[in-house]
């Protein structure tokens, strides 16, 4: 009896030291709360750095905090800007608790923590991503609180992409401006005219033409041609360019399409190729920021010399262009891809079936009573309903979507009724999400469409077109219904928006372009509406304005 309890005690003190051994290694596995901090070289509104921020989120542990700051390169980039972010940041960081790891996206953002790393950055890890100086991330590298992972823009594997897709081109064409990255871009362009002598290599330099000698320049690019949109953020008018509106006039006016080496634009009228992901840079580098906020030393994170470069095509591109699907990299990330009624529905084909199967003994049960089964027919009638109208609608706003927009629009075309868009536009929405957040601008979004609601009638209907840009199709050409029209539009903005649970000015510009009167086609009503509603933000904003060809030949001009 004895021995049998030595035992059992001997077996309960065993099971004690292993509980407890569990319960300590488990405790000192468990992560303290880190803080982030990501400065950018560009600004939040640059899509890339959008891209970048998102793989960012999708590698850090919920508990760290995330702070941001933006450089805004791209906009200003001089030595009294680069002065005031600098006295900015100290200022920020003496009145906040130390980070743990600093982020560094793109080159501008690693030479300035590299210059200040003993004044601002003392004692904390930096980790670096998008970053294609390859000389600057080699002295990185040999710094031991420095790490992260090099960008590199393949010219050569979207010229052999090129050739894939066009065996018959002659010539590679770069679209280029005069900033600090374009250089250093058309630099690397043509050290790979010697790898591919069969070609001849030449640019567009979009610092050294007009807006209007640009889009010419682009609508003359002949069949043999590979086009590659490195970079264009200026034209010589000293005019700034955001991305979506380069992709804008090199997806309208070349003849060809346009490959990419980042992501950005790609799904927006650009055809892709190989590109450096940029979610991918900012996940690998958050990464290796939590690597370091569990304890792993700086010093034994290496840094990655092979660019996160995946291939990513539109589909959409290539039909338009009609290229072979067939040429693309097997391991290619498709987007605006057409999926098949099977690829569509193939998850849906079990409950679907079971519903099918369900309905027929309902049927079954309910077919002596006529009332019953009239009942169930009305509403699946109407869930089918619901769901066409919930295609065709915008479902942060409820507004009929930009694809309900170019079917009415193309319809009113084709049957060839008079009628007028409107582009309505919310002045400086940057500025709203930026100041109150990106809710808020979603407020505002929701409260605008719930004026043009209020419009719509039996000739006027609104619709969401894209972002913050709204639009109205008018089935009238009479002046004074326009007029009218326009100044009900105009007027929705003299009432005050509830933003960030306070009462806000927002402003908005309009842009009016009449059918057959202005453009006899889609695309051109368009592109009429958006100029008349430019010269209504370069006139001062928070107005309307009918679209006048003169005014927009001395802009092209």
């Amino acid at each position: 009896m004895k021995k049998r309890f030595r035992i059992c005690l001997w077996g309960i003190i065993a099971c004690m030291f292993l509980l407890y051994s569990a319960v300590t290694t488990d405790a000192a596995g468990v992560r303290k709360d880190g803080r982030v901090l990501f400065i950018s070289s560009y600004s939040y509104g640059w899509d890339t750095v959008q891209i970048q921020i998102e793989g960012i989120k999708a590698a850090i542990a919920e508990g760290v905090v995330v702070d941001y700051e933006f450089m805004d390169t791209k906009r200003v980039n001089d030595d009294t800007s680069a002065q005031m972010f600098y006295e900015g940041l100290k200022y920020r960081m003496s009145q906040v608790e130390p980070y743990d790891v600093v982020i560094l996206g793109d080159d501008a953002a690693l030479r300035f923590a590299m210059q200040y790393q003993e004044e601002l950055f003392a004692g904390i890890p930096l980790v670096f991503e998008g970053v294609n100086d390859v000389e600057l991330v080699t002295e990185a590298s040999e710094n031991p609180m420095i790490t992260g992972v090099i960008e590199q823009l393949s010219v050569e594997k979207n010229i052999e992409f090129g050739l894939q897709l066009n065996p018959k081109a002659d010539t590679v064409i770069a679209i280029l401006d005069d900033t600090i990255t374009g250089e250093a871009e058309r630099k690397n362009f043509y050290s790979y005219a010697d790898k591919f002598p069969d070609l001849k290599f030449t640019e567009i330099d979009a610092s050294k033409l007009s807006s209007f000698e640009l889009q010419r320049a682009l609508s003359g690019i002949d069949n043999n041609s590979i086009l590659i949109y490195v970079v264009m953020t200026e034209d010589a008018s000293g005019k700034q360019y955001a991305n979506h509106e380069s992709v804008r006039i090199i997806s309208q006016y070349a003849g060809v399409p346009a490959l990419r080496m980042v992501e950005g634009g790609i799904g927006q009228g650009l055809l892709g190729g190989n590109v450096v992901s940029m979610h991918k840079s900012g996940e690998l580098a958050a990464q290796m920021a939590m690597r370091i906020i569990d304890g792993t030393p700086c010093s034994e994170i290496e840094t990655v010399w092979e660019s996160p470069n995946i291939y990513c095509v539109d589909e959409q591109v290539m039909k338009k262009h009609e290229l072979d699907m067939t040429r693309v990299p097997a391991d290619a990330v498709i987007i605006n891809h057409e999926e098949t009624f099977t690829e569509k529905y193939q998850e849906m084909f079990a409950p679907v079936g079971m519903l099918i199967g369900f309905l027929v003994i309902t049927i079954l049960v309910v077919c002596l009573d006529n009332m019953k089964r009239r009942k169930l027919m009305r509403e699946l009638e109407e869930a089918r309903g619901i769901m066409e109208s919930a295609s065709q609608h915008d479902f942060l706003t409820g507004l009929p979507n930009r694809s309900k927009f170019v079917e009415d629009l193309e319809d009113a075309i084709r049957t060839k009724t008079p009628c007028a868009i409107m582009m309505l536009d919310i002045d400086d929405f940057k500025k709203i999400n930026d100041t109150y957040g990106h809710t808020a601008g979603d407020d505002a979004l929701k409260e605008l469409a719930s004026r043009l609601k209020e419009l719509h009638s039996q000739i006027l209907t609104p619709y969401r077109f894209a972002g913050d840009e709204f639009i109205i199709i008018l089935k009238s050409q009479q002046t004074r219904i326009l007029e009218k029209a326009a100044n009900q539009c105009r007027q929705m903005f003299d009432k005050p928006f509830h933003l960030a649970g306070e009462k806000r000015k927002v402003c908005g510009s309009i842009g009016i372009a009449s059918f057959p009167k202005d453009a006899t086609n889609f695309e051109q009503l368009i592109v009429c509406a958006d100029a008349a509603m430019y010269q209504v933000k370069k006139s001062g904003k928070n107005n309307f304005a009918f679209y006048d060809a003169s005014k927009s030949n001395e802009e092209e001009s």
